[in-house]
């Protein structure tokens, strides 16, 4: 029998101290989450939920880190419309979450408090930047969490930890509280152990915001499982996601799939996406200019840390940001700076615009012929920690299979196949066309209840 949420939340901080090596979580506040409750909290579709949300959403009178120095001292004033709206719905949020420096990584390594650690094996990374909310829900701390995915950032953790994690159609959920990095990539995403739970999740945080002026004004539909309705839906197989990079363990999961599917009287169509070798670059592009452009305002002047050093203030910014980021996070500012600088603008940062469009193309030409498409995730499986963190490019290809879906704005979902010989988790991923998140949770759920490996 499921413990009272109320004490479900006070063995919160007991059941994170016996999982502290993993080191997931960088705020505890269950204590908040219990005076919520104690204060008379609502009662709505997430009442019976403890979450946990990833320490780049903002939630009123606590910290707000994004895992660096920069922060330190920063107490948010406001909280994210998706925070508030999980706190509408009744969740109990009971902790912040590690992730990669203001969401720029894919192991969890690049963190001021350290890096977070698998709980299918402590040496290997959890994937990233969202490693911390990937944990909580693996570990079974929390039911579900918040991440955010720029280009995989939640997708690929759910690979590395064997859980479902939807990043949604661009738009859908509000950016507005969500600490930006690429604003016109970044989306708040949901981690969850089951298909059901995610689609509750995300019914609660989707939907119009004022307040995000990017947000879409589609109306979001309750998810019921119709298994008539999934066998109805055509997948589409992207020639191009299974190359000799892809490790041989996932790649035969994905064939096994494939011909599960066939056996169950699905129709299984080969499309193509042309221009996905070009994703990476693109991406690494777009991305770093909009950090860099979005990062200028951690001047230690309005908030967060300031440098000590004496000097005219171009100096104090100079330092202030020199000692607050760390390498990863300086290293794309600079490259971003690089793209946009006078003489490179055209070369670099306008044709990565104009491949953005072409792989948007790319994902409508094949939405024409089928309702699905179904791709690996991640090309390798969850890989020991250190092991990358110095080579940044060979870093920046684990995400090759989710890239080319955040250029494009559509909505995707990693759903777990089972493990490898070794026991680490294998993922697959299902792409829909714009706001189509109720289509990937149908095929989803008929793969959660029938398929075995």
């Amino acid at each position: 029998m499921t413990p009272r949420l109320s004490e479900r939340i006070k063995a919160f901080p007991a059941a994170h101290k016996e999982q502290s090596e993993l080191n997931a979580v960088i705020t505890d506040i269950s204590s908040q989450a219990l005076a919520r409750l104690d204060g008379g909290r609502r009662q709505g579709p997430l009442s019976d939920y403890l979450l946990a949300i990833k320490d780049n959403l903002n939630l009123v009178d606590s910290p707000t880190t994004c895992a660096s120095r920069t922060l330190t001292g920063y107490i948010s004033p406001y909280t994210a419309t998706p925070v508030q709206r999980l706190l509408d719905a009744g969740a109990a949020i009971v902790a912040k979450t590690n992730l990669d420096e203001f969401a720029m990584g894919s192991s969890t390594e690049y963190s001021c408090f350290g890096p977070t650690r698998n709980p299918y094996g402590p040496d290997l990374v959890p994937g990233g930047s969202s490693g911390g909310s990937a944990v909580v829900v693996a570990s079974e701390l929390v039911d579900a969490a918040l991440g955010s995915d720029t280009g995989g950032s939640v997708r690929q953790p759910a690979a590395f930890c064997g859980l479902f994690g939807l990043k949604p159609t661009y738009g859908r959920v509000s950016r507005y509280g969500l600490v930006a990095f690429a604003s016109s990539f970044d989306q708040v995403s949901v981690f969850a152990r089951n298909t059901e739970l995610a689609a509750r999740v995300f019914e609660v945080i989707a939907g119009h915001d004022p307040l995000d002026s990017t947000s879409a004004s589609e109306p979001v539909t309750s998810f019921s499982y119709d298994e008539e309705h999934a066998h109805s839906l055509t997948i589409g197989i992207a020639r191009e996601y299974e190359h000799e990079g892809l490790d041989k363990e996932i790649g035969s999961r994905y064939r096994h799939l494939i011909k599960f599917l066939k056996s169950e009287g699905f129709t299984v169509k080969e499309v193509s996406l042309p221009h996905t070798d070009y994703g990476i670059a693109a991406y690494y592009i777009l991305t770093t200019a909009e950090a860099s452009s979005n990062l200028a305002r951690y001047d230690g002047i309005r908030y967060g840390m300031r440098s000590r050093a004496e000097g005219d203030l171009e100096g104090l910014y100079t330092d202030t940001r020199s000692s607050g980021f760390g390498p990863e996070v300086q290293r794309r500012i600079m490259l971003g700076t690089y793209v946009l600088s006078a003489g490179y603008m055209d070369r670099y940062y306008i044709r990565a615009q104009r491949t953005r469009r072409l792989i948007q193309r790319d994902f409508l030409q094949a939405f024409k012929e089928v309702d699905l498409l179904l791709t690996p995730t991640t090309p390798t499986l969850p890989f020991p920690i250190g092991t990358k963190i110095d080579d940044p490019i060979t870093m920046y290809l684990s995400d090759v299979f989710t890239v080319p879906m955040s250029l494009a704005g559509v909505p995707a979902m990693n759903i777990p196949v089972g493990q490898s010989r070794e026991g680490l988790p294998i993922g697959l991923q299902l792409t829909a066309n714009y706001f189509g998140e109720e289509t990937i949770f149908q095929l989803s759920r008929f793969i959660e209840q029938r398929y075995s490996v």
